[in-house]
């Protein structure tokens, strides 16, 4: 059963490459697209909310699944050629996750307190100014565990490539299972899932590792069970200083003054 183990990986490794590909260049346009269209929902132009809450609506509505056939095989015929499959699934990869971030990087920017924008206009701040040098930093942390989240999605929805010919891991795996027997599935799919696992776990050890920097960067300190196993997953959101020195209480004494 287990004999062909090394053929298997062998196999499955031409795939590897194409997903990580994929993945990468995916949550490069995702991360993008998240911060364009997320900011363009508080922008103060109607025009440009509606323009973002369209994007938005559309590619988090419908199916990935329709929105891949559609992209591969509608598209072309309204532009009159054919288009490379797996720019196709980055591309929607990109889009539809890009979706779901926008929601993430409004809702972070929006829970930032009130008072760190009423200082920033204080201190004569420009609307690009406080965005960059005060609010976007503070932000910043509290997206970083919904973002590990949606890219470990959009690196499983990448075996949804398949579906439109892209040789990616998924599609090794039905191309090693075909000729093989049925009882070596168990097998070949184990493989898999360790491969899928494997590049879930760097994409975490990735983010919690910008977690620690985002939280540094605004002046809050990992606790010591932070540093420890955050790599692992387990950690909890970095605290404030002052939170981890004086406790809820001093906060509130803070707030009331």
């Amino acid at each position: 059963m287990f004999e062909n183990v090394p053929e298997y990986i062998s196999t499955a490794a031409d795939g590897l490459w194409i997903t990580v590909g994929a993945t990468v260049a995916g949550i490069a346009i995702a991360a993008v697209l998240s911060f364009v269209f997320g900011l363009a929902m508080l922008s103060r132009l109607k025009t440009v909310r509606v323009i973002a809450r369209i994007y938005v609506e559309i590619w988090r509505g419908t199916s990935e699944v329709v929105q891949l056939y559609w992209v591969m095989f509608a598209l072309p015929i309204l532009l009159g050629y054919r288009l490379v499959p797996l720019l196709v699934g980055i591309l929607v990869l990109g889009l539809n996750f890009g979706a779901y971030g926008a929601e993430i990087v409004r809702g972070a920017v929006q829970s930032v307190p009130r008072a760190q924008y009423e200082g920033t206009i204080a201190l004569s701040m420009t609307p690009a100014q406080r965005m960059r040098r005060v609010i976007l930093p503070q932000a910043l942390v509290e997206m970083v565990p919904p973002f590990n989240n949606l890219f470990i999605q959009l690196l499983k929805g990448s075996a949804l490539l398949t579906i439109i010919g892209v040789s990616e891991l998924t599609h090794q795996g039905k191309e090693v299972l075909i000729p093989r027997n049925v009882s070596e599935a168990a097998t070949i799919w184990t493989v898999i899932l360790l491969f899928y696992l494997l590049l879930a776990i760097l994409i975490t050890m990735g983010m919690r590792w910008l977690e620690r920097r985002a939280a540094a960067l605004v002046g809050r300190q990992p606790t010591k069970r932070d540093s420890v196993f955050a790599r692992f997953g387990g950690g909890k959101d970095p605290l404030p200083a002052e939170q981890s020195k004086g406790g809820l209480a001093d906060l509130r004494r803070k707030g009331g003054e």
